[in-house]
């Protein structure tokens, strides 16, 4: 019942908070915050968004877990261009370039990921600096051994960025 209860408070969450949402023109805005989605599970990082234009915006994550036996690092770099724009959303596709490196039992693996994604940000209103991010799409990673995935993020493990 709790599962459901959560479910069921993430599905309306997501739906009905972009409705209230206000886009936002990002020329010369740079955002600081954290986002969740490196191949390493469990590595959220502190990110920045930066757009020198109003069409082309610059990613950028680190990720830093120095638990003994288990540590991990990822240091992340992207590019994005807005597709589509609404009173309440800006749409964005783009890629990243994720370099990681993961300790387990002394045994160090270190790789890469590249992502091809798209994303959506939105603002509330009365919080004009504040973004929710949400992005989704496909990776291919290679820690150890090569592998394809596709990503995405639920409401709840949005990535968050105050923008100057």
């Amino acid at each position: 019942m709790r599962r459901f209860s959560l479910v069921l408070l993430s599905t309306f969450t997501f739906l009905a908070l972009p409705l209230v949402a206000q886009g936002k023109m990002m020329e010369s805005r740079l955002g600081l915050g954290f986002r969740d989605s490196m191949a390493i599970a469990g590595l959220p990082a502190l990110a920045m968004n930066y757009y020198p234009n109003s069409e082309f915006g610059m990613t950028g994550a680190l990720g830093i877990d120095t638990e003994e036996n288990n540590s991990k690092f990822g240091l992340q770099l992207g590019l994005r261009k807005r597709i589509f724009e609404e009173d309440q959303l800006n749409f964005y596709m783009g890629g990243a370039f994720t370099l990681l490196t993961q300790e387990v039992a002394t045994v160090k693996k270190s790789g890469y990921e590249l992502s091809a994604l798209v994303a959506t940000e939105f603002f509330l209103p009365g919080l004009e600096n504040l973004g929710f991010n949400l992005e989704a799409g496909i990776g291919v990673s290679n820690v150890d051994k090569v592998r394809f995935r596709t990503l995405g993020q639920s409401f709840l493990g949005a990535g968050i960025f105050f923008y100057l």
